[in-house]
């Protein structure tokens, strides 16, 4: 994070800490902008004074410039490990346990709904690529991003990518056009990088027409929010939908909302899984299967104690695993579970 050619911040182990490298001046970071989006097609200046592109490696990159930048000229990289994340790598960092870890792959084979719900720079896209990893290998699957980051392993994979528009403002590609355009494909799953916009509908519509196992992301700050923005983002397609077909909409497309954040401690954790239960009038019922302990406190160095647990509530979608012979642990639930046995 680079906010000025004297002020450089890095992000290590979730903690944003000061570098001492510097640029000479505002013309050397502005040189070294240049050459950034210039690999990469796109061109920043007075005229289009912002960039955000993705880097040969995979990387993100976002340029900012005077006017706009107040302060001089502002860079923002994010860097991907080149092997992706695994379950297990996940769950030694603590962000899940193997417990939820064993519902959510069943979750994924029984073809639920998921939403990976979370903040800014919170994992949801790391959290997101673990849960593809789960879907079978004779499945066809779609991924739709704004800058390609999932790294998907599977055989039967096609990945599109959004564009914007043009110098002339002309070219554009939506998140909404691929979603329209990937249902003519055939797919088995479709994969959204992230819903921030009309394309909202549009996947909760795919979702209610027979692509069930779709997987996507949105930024909330709890189950119950990630239900608010789906309502606002819905909206903002412009079908004048009454609150109530929106929410049914919502109620019969999702299954499950799983929710990641950044704790105080730089760590990220899965703080909830919650199912979306059903409808009581003109509200969303949504029913808590994993909530992380924080009564658990903190160690010396300031590190939370605490883990995901079961609630030992049954969800509905259980059924579902019966039917297809999907077998799970009676731990994973915790309580008595005769059901599970």
């Amino acid at each position: 994070m680079v906010n000025g050619a004297d002020t450089i911040y890095v992000e290590q182990k979730g903690k944003l800490t000061r570098s001492p490298v510097r640029f000479d001046d505002e013309a050397h970071l502005r040189r070294v902008i240049d050459r950034i989006v210039s690999k990469v097609g796109r061109r920043i200046d007075e005229s289009s004074p912002l960039v955000d592109a993705r880097l040969m490696d995979g990387s993100r990159v976002n340029a900012i410039i005077p006017p706009l930048a107040v302060n001089g000229s502002t860079l923002t990289i994010r860097k991907f490990s080149k092997d992706a994340l695994g379950v297990n790598d996940l769950i030694g960092f603590g962000t899940m346990t193997p417990d939820m870890a064993d519902l959510l792959r069943a979750c994924v084979q029984a073809r639920l709904n998921i939403l990976v719900s979370g903040g800014t720079g919170t994992g949801k896209t790391t959290l997101l690529n673990v849960l593809s990893s789960f879907i079978p290998n004779n499945e066809r699957i779609i991924t739709i991003e704004d800058a390609v980051e999932l790294q998907l392993q599977q055989e039967h994979l096609v990945r599109l990518e959004s564009r914007p528009a043009n110098v002339e403002g002309r070219g554009e590609v939506t998140i909404r056009d691929l979603v329209k355009n990937s249902l003519r494909m055939r797919p088995d799953r479709i994969v959204v990088g992230e819903c921030r916009g009309a394309e909202a509908l549009d996947m909760l519509q795919a979702m209610n027409t027979g692509h069930d196992g779709s997987l996507s992301t949105v930024h909330a700050n709890a189950p119950r929010d990630a239900i608010a923005r789906l309502e606002t983002l819905i909206l903002m397609a412009g079908m004048d939908l009454p609150l109530r077909a929106i929410r049914e909409q919502i109620t019969s497309a999702v299954d499950l909302i799983v929710q990641i954040q950044r704790l105080r401690d730089g760590t990220r954790r899965v703080v909830a899984v919650t199912e979306v239960h059903g409808m009581e009038g003109q509200t969303v019922t949504l029913q808590d299967i994993f909530l992380f302990d924080y009564s658990a406190g903190i160690d010396a160095n300031g590190k939370f104690l605490g883990k995901p647990v079961a609630t030992g509530v049954r969800p509905k979608f259980a059924e579902r695993f019966e039917e297809l012979g999907i077998v799970l642990s009676p731990r994973v639930f915790g309580g008595n579970q005769e059901w599970l046995r």
